[in-house]
């Protein structure tokens, strides 16, 4: 039976009920979602005032929303506590809602938002950090290698924020003049963190310091927040290039001087102690943490255990695949790391072979495409472009990330990868990190998300996201990417290992008090990752608490809900329509995301 894309979005259930029910609970059903939608339609627009940001990745920053392209999000504690306060007024206003009055559509979508405000709360509750509200990147630091004003802005005036019109340059204009507030904005919570003693760990911050002296540089002419308008304004009359080098020079430059200078005082008083046990109230801290990167309640030792009871499963399969490649001595873990030195899937050091790996990720993301009608019923565009991160990020940053671009198709989503240095990749393990990233899974996913109400929009989950970013990596497989390739196989395989070793070594770190080096040393001989690739990751882990954990945690629930639905529907279940399901139902939480395969059930069996 093929679904119409109505049913698969979450309701079919509650619309065949509809369908019968008498004609006043049908019109009391219609005007509880009236309220609900009005109310969710509100909160949308009261987020991206908070988040003008968000506008611009969109590409909704025109018409009525004009005014947030010329507007960046307040990082000051006052900014904070606004925020707060949207998060419990909505909450409270949510909560005035009869659930018996909704559809099951709009049910599920004050879920979503119940539980992505609720969580959020609790975090700022903590009264230090960053909270991801709708987002991923919980950190228990204002700034860091990979947290920041000094990362995020630059990116997004660069690759977010069109520049067609002169309009648009005077709102870059006021963007940047935004930017130096915002530094100081973090500087002063910073401060407030320091004297509470949530200081990052000495290696975070000198590298961190380090990057951000290479952002601030010597030369603010050369600043790519400068150049990127002056290029892109080439010919529009208003000298937006002087301008913004003017800004650069009397505002942002001092504004990044007073940033480094309050984190080299962090640095004086700063230890090595990696994890955020060493906070007062560290172990509550991470147990929140870990709640908001896997939505679930499993404790710290439940998640290192099962790091453990799947790496041994994953690494059974890849020990047969070695074994036929000749590599039979040692642990996986060790002739992994021999299969990387093979100059077989090496690529030259250097530009020459960054343009290969562009290349390369370009065509398997062509040819991943390609096969997408046999895995859905319901198609995307899959709009991405492959970019390198900008060197100054790329110290800090994991070896790669991506996401969709704008509602409208304007602004490409992007898989960012991180090339500096070609040894971070191998050509057995990039095929799969191109379908985590960009199509079936983040920039392909994300793109459902589209045709949902604005707020399904803005908000994400880490463990759904990043849990299919993993499905989407099985689901190459499972479409026979690796038929021909077993050493490709092999980093598939040993990228799940590598998330399964994420589960062990984020606990290890905040739970069970690891060194640094303790840390990085186990992931290198438990999976045979590089020690380049390995200490990035490790110091991302310090970095944001938790976020690490979504990943396996996420794949895991996913895959058992298909074996449920699977069993359940026998020879109804539709592999495609699956798939369909868990994208059109949206970014939820996995203790909803049960609710929408349950009427995925329905739906097949009526």
């Amino acid at each position: 039976m093929r679904t119409t894309r109505r049913q698969l979005l979450l309701g079919t259930a509650g619309t065949l009920a509809a369908a019968t029910l008498p004609r006043a609970a049908s019109a009391f059903l219609a005007d509880g979602d009236a309220r609900a939608e009005a109310l969710l339609a509100r909160t949308a627009e009261t987020f991206l005032t908070l988040y003008p940001e968000t506008a611009t990745s969109l590409g909704i920053d025109k018409d009525k929303r004009a005014q947030l392209k010329h507007q960046l999000a307040d990082r000051s504690p006052d900014g904070q506590r606004r925020i707060a306060a949207h998060l419990r007024q909505t909450l409270a206003d949510l909560g005035k809602l009869d659930a018996a009055a909704l559809s099951p559509v709009m049910r599920t979508n004050v879920e979503v938002v119940q539980a992505s405000y609720g969580n959020a709360l609790e975090g700022f509750a903590f009264a230090y950090g960053d909270v991801a509200v709708g987002s991923w990147r919980n950190t228990p630091y204002v700034v860091a290698q990979n947290v920041g004003a000094w990362i995020d802005v630059p990116r997004m005036l660069d690759t977010d924020h069109q520049v067609n019109t002169r309009e648009d340059a005077e709102a870059y204009l006021d963007r940047l003049e935004s930017y130096a507030e915002m530094l100081d904005g973090e500087t002063e919570r910073l401060k407030v963190a320091g004297a509470n003693g949530v200081i990052a760990p000495d290696f975070l911050l000198d590298k961190n310091l380090t990057q951000l002296k290479r952002a601030r540089g010597g030369n603010t002419a050369g600043w790519g927040v400068v150049t990127s308008l002056a290029n892109r304004s080439a010919g529009m009359e208003g000298d937006f290039g002087n301008r913004a080098w003017m800004l650069a020079n009397d505002k942002i430059a001092p504004a990044l001087d007073r940033q480094i200078a309050e984190l080299e005082r962090h640095r004086k008083r700063a230890t090595s102690d990696a994890g955020v046990w060493k906070f007062k109230d560290g172990e509550a801290y991470y147990a929140w943490a870990l709640r908001a990167g896997t939505t679930t309640r499993m404790s710290p030792e439940e998640v290192h255990q099962m790091g453990l009871d799947q790496l041994r499963t994953i690494q059974a399969e890849m020990d047969t695949i070695l074994k036929k490649e000749g590599y039979s001595q040692g642990s996986v873990g060790r002739r992994m790391e021999a299969l990387a030195k093979d100059p077989r899937f090496t690529f030259p050091e250097g530009d020459p072979g960054r343009a290969e790996i562009l290349k390369f990720l370009n065509a398997r993301i062509t040819d991943i495409r390609g096969r997408m009608p046999q895995a859905f019923n319901t198609l995307v565009k899959g709009n991405v472009e492959v970019r390198r991160l900008p060197p100054e990020e790329e110290p800090g940053a994991p070896g790669a990330y991506g996401g969709p671009g704008s509602i409208d198709g304007t602004i490409p989503g992007k898989f960012w990868i991180n090339l500096r240095t070609t040894s971070l990749h191998t050509r057995f393990s990039l095929p799969d990190l191109a379908y985590h990233e960009a199509i079936p899974g983040h920039v392909w996913q994300g793109e459902y998300t589209f045709k949902l109400p604005l707020v399904r929009s803005l908000l994400q989950f880490n463990a759904y996201s990043e849990g299919w970013a993993l499905y989407a990596e099985q689901l190459a497989d499972e479409l026979g990417v690796y038929a021909d390739n077993p050493a490709e196989k092999l980093g598939y395989l040993q990228s799940l290992g590598f998330r399964a070793c994420r589960l062990v070594v984020d606990t290890g770190l905040h739970a069970k008090r690891w060194t640094r080096k303790q840390a990085i040393d186990w992931f290198v001989g438990a999976n045979g990752s590089s020690e380049e690739e390995v200490a990035g990751e490790v110091d991302r882990y310090c970095a944001w608490p938790g976020q690490a954990c979504g990943y396996k945690v996420g794949h895991s629930e996913i895959n058992r809900l298909r074996d449920r639905a699977k069993a359940a529907l026998g020879q109804r279940y539709d592999f495609k329509a699956f798939n369909d399901a868990l994208v059109l139902g949206g970014n939820v939480p996995m203790t909803v995301l049960g609710h929408v395969v349950d009427r995925h059930v329905a739906a097949q069996r009526a």
